[in-house]
């Protein structure tokens, strides 16, 4: 499903414009951008939680010079998915 679809899907049982439900979906997206940028955890009834979570340097390998190299410590954006979102998605069913 790509941005357009999803915002169809949103307009309709939610009787918005396409117009209306691209300002929600992209005002949703900025949001949690910019609350989990601040650190904060957003968390999304049966869907999930968004996160940044700290990776720490470490070593690595070019693979083409067989070269070892640093990885730098960096802040990773982390979802991690509700019970319910992960038992419809492992029974191929709709969450009810």
């Amino acid at each position: 499903m790509n941005k357009a679809e999803l915002i169809d899907s949103i307009a309709k049982p939610a009787d918005l414009t396409k117009s209306n439900a691209t300002k929600v979906l992209d005002a949703l997206v900025s949001i949690v951008i910019e609350a989990t940028c601040k650190g904060d955890k957003v968390h999304l009834g049966g869907l999930g939680m968004f996160r940044v979570v700290e990776r720490k340097q470490r070593e690595g390998r070019n693979v083409r010079a067989g070269e070892p190299i640093t990885i730098p410590a960096a802040r990773v954006p982390k979802f991690t998915e509700a019970k319910g979102f992960r038992d419809a998605v492992n029974s191929g069913s709709n969450i009810e």
